[in-house]
Order: C-alpha cells, then structure tokens, then sequence
C-alpha cells in the first residue's frame, strides 16, 4: 500500500499552521472518535479513592468540550453496586484528587475554580454535593489527605513559580499575578520563600492552617503518622535537583522537632504509616524523575529506626497501602506484567493475587484503590481497551464501568494489535517490550518509540495515550516501544546498568532490537524510524549519529548538549548522577554523548518538537541540534509550541504535534521507497 496521504509533503513542515491539512484532520478525527467532545462524556479518569463504606467511589474525570481547548477535569461519583456515574461539573475551572474522610461522610477535593491554575482546598458531602470553598492558601495545593481521626487534613503546598516535575510537565506552577508593569524583568536570586514547598494541616473544624514545615526544609511528599506527627519526603532546598537527595522524616507538629527517619541509597517515595502509627513503608529506587518511583519497600519501625526490606516477589512496586497494621497491600509490575499482592509483615511473606499482561493500571505507573471488604477497584486499559474502572478481587478480573467513546468501543475501531517482543542484547541480556503490528504480514515501515527516564517502562498502553501509534497503523507503519536496560520492572540491578552509561550499552540495546526486527521480517531495514520524549528524545537524536539506518528521526523534548543541559535545566543533579561525570571535565561523557557534538554524523531528515515553557529538557536543547544539522546541511525541522512545557501535552497542542511527526515519518518512509 501507498504510505503517502495529501497533505504529507515535507514542505507543508515549515508552516505553522496545518489545521487544513487532510493529515491533521486525519488526526484529529482519531482524537474525536476516543474522547467524544461536546458530548459531555467521562472518557478518562485519574485519582480512584473509595468510601469507607464500600458503597462509592470517587475519581477525577476528564471531560472534553472540543479538541480546540484543554479538556476539563471535574469529580466523579461512581456506585459500586448499580456502576451508575454521577460527574459533578463545576461552573468553570477543574476539579481533581478527590478524598473520603475516614466515617465516609465527606469528600475533600482541590479546584481551581477561584482562580485558573491555583488549586485550594473544597469540601463536599459523600457524593461530591453542595461544594464549599475553604479559606485560600498562598500558593497552590498539590496533595491532600485526612489525618486518622478525619479531624485535620494534611495538605502539600507549592509557592507560585515552584518548579513542577517532568512528570507534570517540566515547567512551574502559576505565578502570582503582580501589579509590575509588563515589560518588567523577571529576576532570579537562586533562592525565594515563593519558590519552596510546605506542608500545613487544616483543622476542619475551625477552618484553621497550621504550618508544619520548618524554614529551610522543602516538604516533596507527606503522609500522617498519627493525628499529631507526619512522615515527608525531604530536602534542605527547593530546587527540583535537590529531590535525588532527599531523606525520610518526621516531624511532630505540636513540638517542632524533625527527625531523620532514614537515609536512602537511591530516591523515595510514596511514604505511608500502618494506622497504629508503629511502621512507615517506603518505595526506595534509582529513578530518573520525581513522582516517577519504582522499586523496593522498605520497611521501617517508627520507634527503633530499624530498616527491613521487603520481599515482593519480584516485582518493582509502584504504590503501597496498609489493609490493616499488619498487612501491606502492592501493586507493581515485573517485566511486562501488572501484578497485585500483599505482604504480611510480621512474616516478610508475600503473596500474589493477580497479574495480567492484556491489562495495566494507573498513569505513569500501575495504582489502585483499596476496597474495604476486600480486593482492589483501577481504572484499567490495555492497547485495545478504553479507560475503564475495574474491581480485582479473589483473582477475579471484574469491569464495573467503561469509559469509552460510542466510537473507541467499536470492535472494528483499530484494527492493530499490540503483542510482547522480546530480543537479545549485543552482550546477550534478554530485553523486552512491546509491538504494535498493522494488519497484514509484512516486512512493515516502522517506528521505534522510545520511552522517558531512562528509568521507566513502556507498558500495554490505551492507543490514546500512544499519540500516533493508531494513525500509523492504519497507515501500515508498526510500532516498537523498548524496554532496554535501564527500564524499570526488572528490578535495581537492571535499572542501574544505565547508570554512569546513558547512550552507551543501551543504544546496542535499540539497534539490536531493530536488526532482530529485520530478522524476523516483521520491520522493513531501509523504512526504519526512532521518536521518543525526553530521555527518549536525546536516544533518538543519539542513534542518528552512531548508525544510518534510519529513513527518519523525531526527537521531541529532547537532551542534546550535556554541558548546556546541565547549566540551564531545572535538574542538573540528574545529568551528573546518570553520567556520573562532572561538566567541568575537559574530557568525558558530557562531551562524548552530546548528540550536537555530532550532527556531522547524522545522514537522515531530523524534525523535532519542544515546548517553550520545558524546564526539564529546555527548548534551547532542540534549537542547538537544529542549528548543528542545519550547519551540516542536514534537512532539519524545529516546531516550538510557545504554551507547553515537557513533553507537548495539551490540546490542540497534541493533534498538531501528532500531525507533524506521524507526516514526517510518511513521506520520508515514502520518498525511500520510491528510491
């Protein structure tokens, strides 16, 4: 079949605007079919918390009006009994991160609906009615939760213009609108109360905050301990980098005091105390990004101090939640699986009660609800699967409600299927990760997309969070999402052999994967092309200047300087720590996996994508490799959408991203046909 469409020449790249373009609407379309704009309907969902009671559950909903705007996020009441959705629309604004009080007699939520992007503290009864304002804080809220006796709520405060996570977007919270005139400089002193993040308590009785936090300590994580001291992921700074530092402590909010509960190896993260108060679990894992934690539990007694690591069954844990003081519940994934399980304490046995390859829980990494009479309620997809809210239990896989559109839930919707693939590794190491095959038995066109990190995992993705995996297939191209070295779901020792080695070992690992790809007959070797965001962005600009087997490459959000990665991003620690290199060495890997050091090497058309507000991967990054390429005379492209941040997330923002570089792909794979 014919790759080519109308509307995917090359020079159509250089405009601004393809919105008339036949690809765009192509794109579009895809993006209408799965998350129905207008219609009202509840397409995703995100922050799963279930009543004490058992009876509902509450999570946030995203809610499309058009694919011309951002799609609105509002609290949703599902029964558990009828699978009847309630969607509480606020009159303007979003709403998200819904919580029970523990009798299940209210709902805590945070909404921006005062004022956009400042999120603060609302109230609700149990089914998200009759919504009330609290008194507003200074700054925005992240994270809230109830204290045991659902007296007090701890809440995560971020200062306006705090640096906000790759994970969230690479950029800074909203900043206080000022009375300055416009064309006042912004300044930077290294240091600002704005820019450092708190904890406080809110005493839902006299509508009261209390501060927890000392001055010089920045509060990432917080979780209670008992009704009058907290556990918090913490650091003596406020910037980003200063996260790959931090400790585990507490702090008793009638006293003052902080103690140092403990000091990791690695990152932590998701901290949470047994409800008697006597044993804090911890994930502890090398990690590549905030929010973004995978790994071991260990568990620690709240008095003694004494460390115990868990055993999990092989599985890197991605969340933890006490079913009761001595029971642990997990959930995780190993190798390609999303598994379920719990570990009694007082034994260190866990045990297994569900795994699945067809379905994965959760955003970044596989999360959960507890049910309190048992099992565990997701919001759960698959490749083929729209997002839907599931019940686990006793091993039993139940869907209560799906989310999908009138169109996504047509069984002719997408006629691809997604399938494990498994190679070997130069040196021998087994790798994995996972094929998205049109119809048809090839050889097909296909693209390599590589995910962030390095330490994360492609899992069995919805099509609709894989941007442009569907319109390539129904264009013939097949997909390839590795999980190299370095990935996580195989455990420490696996996701650190990129430690002190990014762009070495593991690029072997991609261009073995696409020579076994060839191999096999599945992926034709002169139609080959590489994507990937973030960590993803730098591999892919890496292998064009170490092989020239690809037809074509779209770097978005990419690292291609190391020296000036490190002196203008929002986390230099990472690059130091994954390099394990100082950019002060004349010598080194700074320079020698700096992809702009090489774009001499680069024989394949380059389209990259960036967004002007990224603080993780900066836009400066893309434009040195623009610059490199074209000074080489390479075709490069540089598209930077002047509103987005890390990864180019928004609407329309991702139909117009998604046009571009499913098109350059096209008529590239397209002119090397026809050569």
């Amino acid at each position: 079949m014919s790759l080519f469409s109308p509307g995917c020449d090359v020079q159509n790249f250089s405009n601004a605007d393809l919105r008339e373009t036949p690809l765009y609407k192509t794109v579009e379309s895809f993006f209408t079919d799965i998350h129905a704009p207008g219609s009202g309907q509840v397409t995703d969902a995100a922050d799963l918390t279930v009543m004490p009671g058992g009876r509902w559950a509450a999570f946030t909903g995203t809610v499309f009006l058009s694919m011309a705007r951002a799609p609105l996020t509002r609290i949703c009441v599902l029964d558990l009994e009828k699978a009847e959705l309630q969607s509480r629309a606020p009159a303007f604004g979003n709403d998200r991160l819904p919580k029970y009080s523990p009798d299940g007699g209210a709902l805590a939520f945070l909404s921006d609906r005062s004022e956009g992007g400042v999120y603060q503290l609302f109230l609700a009864d149990a089914l998200g009615q009759s919504p009330v304002a609290m008194p507003a804080l200074e700054g925005v809220i992240e994270s809230l939760s109830w204290s045991p006796d659902g007296a007090q709520i701890l809440l995560g405060i971020a200062g306006f213009g705090a640096d906000i996570a790759g994970a969230q977007g690479g950029a800074t919270t909203v900043k206080k609108t000022g009375e300055l005139p416009t064309w006042s400089p912004s300044v930077d002193i290294g240091d600002a109360d704005n820019l450092w993040r708190t904890a406080y308590a809110f005493d839902v009785r006299s509508q009261r905050y209390r501060r927890l936090t000392p001055k010089g300590v920045n509060i990432w994580e917080a979780a209670w301990l008992n009704d009058h001291e907290i556990i918090a992921v913490a650091s003596n700074s406020h910037s980003e980098g200063s996260w790959y530092e931090s400790r585990l402590v507490s702090i008793d909010f009638d006293t003052g005091a902080l103690r140092e509960v403990y000091k990791p190896k690695y990152q932590l993260g998701l901290p949470v105390a047994s409800a008697d108060g006597k044993h804090i679990a911890v994930i502890e894992a090398l990690c590549s990004d905030r929010l973004i934690v995978c790994g071991e539990v260990r568990l620690i007694h709240s008095v003694t101090g004494e460390v115990q690591a868990l055993d999990t069954l092989g599985v890197d844990v991605t969340q933890l939640i006490w079913r009761d003081n001595g029971t642990l519940a997990y959930v995780g994934h190993r190798g390609l699986e999303t598994v379920l399980g719990e570990v009694d304490i007082a034994s260190n046995t866990a045990s297994e009660s569900w795994s699945s390859l067809e379905h994965t829980f959760g955003a970044w990494y596989p999360s959960v609800a507890l049910v309190p009479q048992g099992g565990v309620l997701a919001v759960s997809e698959g490749y083929a699967i729209p997002p839907e809210i599931a019940k686990i239990s006793d091993g039993r896989y139940q869907r209560l409600r799906s989310l999908a559109s009138l169109r996504s839930a047509d069984p002719k919707f997408n006629e691809a299927r997604i399938e494990p693939f498994s190679w070997r590794g130069r040196d021998g190491l087994l790798l994995e990760g996972w094929l998205v095959k049109p119809p048809g038995l090839g050889p097909f066109p296909l693209v390599m997309d590589i995910h962030g990190g390095p330490v994360w995992a492609c899992r069995n993705r919805w099509q609709g969070r894989l941007r442009g995996a569907k319109v390539l297939a129904d264009h013939g191209v097949a997909s390839l999402y590795p999980n190299p070295r370095g990935s996580s779901g195989r455990g420490t020792q696996f996701a650190g052999l990129v430690r002190g080695d990014m762009g070495g070992a593991d690029t072997g690992d991609y261009l073995s994967a696409m020579d076994a790809l060839v191999e096999r007959g599945i992926a034709d070797p002169d139609r080959l092309g590489v994507t990937g965001i973030s960590y993803g962005g730098f591999i892919s600009a890496w292998l064009i200047t170490q092989d020239k087997r690809f037809a074509a490459a779209v770097p978005i959000s990419p690292v291609t300087n190391w020296y000036s990665q490190h002196r203008t991003s929002q986390i230099p620690y990472f690059d130091a720590l994954f390099l394990d290199g100082k950019p002060s060495a004349a010598q080194g890997l700074f320079y020698n996996r700096s992809p702009a050091m090489f774009a001499d090497r680069v024989k394949c058309p380059v389209l990259q994508l960036t967004g002007a507000l990224d603080q993780n991967t900066p836009p400066t990054q893309a434009l040195e490799f623009h610059r490199s390429l074209l000074e080489h005379g390479v075709r490069s492209v540089l598209a930077t959408y002047p509103c987005s941040g890390h990864g180019i997330r928004g609407f329309p923002e991702v139909i117009d991203a998604t046009t571009r570089y499913v098109g350059w792909f096209l008529h590239h794979f397209e002119r090397t046909q026809e050569d």
